[in-house]
């Protein structure tokens, strides 16, 4: 969790994904492994087996959508910024962006209840989640931190 408090009064927590890859570190392991069952196949196909090269291209491509759908998530994040008397929530989710803005005059911030439960905004009728991938010390510190912030 990243916060941002410039001199302006605009607060600003994020929450990001915790991606043990890289992006080039992501293509590297990528590219190595389809290298690798590229080789496998085509050894096995010059030694006259050559249904093993079909698996091994049944084989990239699954490798191929896996990565995929990892490094389309990879960036999904949640921002929370308080500035000028607004709360804007802000979730990127596949690259897809969701903004929800909230009255901070009525805003409930819910503490995860369960061990595995994010933190929850009310205000108005208006629900949102955050902190979905913080650890349960991370998500109640934040809940902690925005009621604090809030207060003022």
């Amino acid at each position: 969790m990243k916060r941002d408090w410039p001199r302006d009064g605009r607060r600003e927590w994020l929450v990001q994904r915790n991606c043990s890859l890289t992006p080039r570190q992501t293509v590297g392991a990528w590219a190595a492994l389809l290298l690798v069952s590229l080789a496998i196949g085509l050894f096995f196909t010059l030694q006259g087996a050559w249904y093993v090269l079909l698996f091994s291209a049944l084989e990239m491509s699954v490798v191929t959508a896996a990565f995929l759908l990892y490094s389309r998530h990879a960036t999904d994040c949640d921002r929370i910024v308080y500035e000028d008397g607004t709360l804007s929530v802000e979730k990127l989710r596949g690259g897809r962006l969701y903004r929800v803005r909230l009255d901070p005059h009525w805003l409930r911030v819910v503490p995860p209840r369960r061990r595995r439960d994010p933190i929850r905004l009310e205000a108005r009728g208006v629900s949102v989640t955050v902190g979905k991938w913080l650890p349960e010390p991370g998500r109640r510190a934040l809940a902690r931190e925005l009621r604090e912030e809030l207060a003022r």
